[in-house]
């Protein structure tokens, strides 16, 4: 008896481990693929946001300005960025649609950046993905992910795809 429940102790220590190695792997190689993806990369602060219906009054597009404080690829320098997201709210009519990254005012975010090619508009790399939320460590003071990463850890690992391109 006493053999079994060692070994299955050591079992569940095992699957543990693998699921979050596995996990691990996971973020990083999403963070490969952004990084890669990405025409921009930055870091800012989300100013304003302004929805307002298409020139044929059928969808709702939202215009959100982020106060860069790094760019950490591509060649834009500007101090905003104007990033162009489907959905908003337009008096009492709102539209909603998944896989699409909403912000806060104020909120700190580190942004996987594409320009689109028919319109010149800026958009989030990848939906979702292509947004990460940044905090204060409340201990340490440093800005970090909802991961709990340190965003300079973050940065350095961006960094690094960045450079094998």
């Amino acid at each position: 008896m006493r053999l079994s429940s060692s070994f299955i102790f050591t079992c569940i220590l095992l699957i543990v481990f693998l699921q979050f190695n596995s996990h691990s792997q996971t973020v990083q190689s999403e963070i490969k693929n952004l990084s890669e993806g990405a025409d921009i990369i930055l870091t800012g602060k989300v100013i304003t946001q302004n929805s307002a219906w298409n020139k044929e009054g059928s969808r709702i597009f939202t215009n959100v300005v982020i106060q860069a404080e790094e760019y950490i690829k591509g060649d834009y320098i500007e101090k905003t960025i104007v990033l162009t997201t489907p959905g908003g709210e337009v008096g009492e009519i709102g539209e909603l649609y998944s896989h699409v990254p909403r912000f806060s005012t104020d909120e700190e975010v580190l942004l996987f950046v594409k320009k689109d090619k028919k319109s010149n508009n800026f958009t989030v790399f990848d939906g979702e993905s292509g947004k990460i939320s940044l905090y204060n460590d409340k201990t340490t003071g440093e800005k970090v992910t909802s991961r709990n990463k340190k965003i300079t850890t973050l940065k350095s690992e961006i960094k690094n795809y960045v450079d094998k391109q």
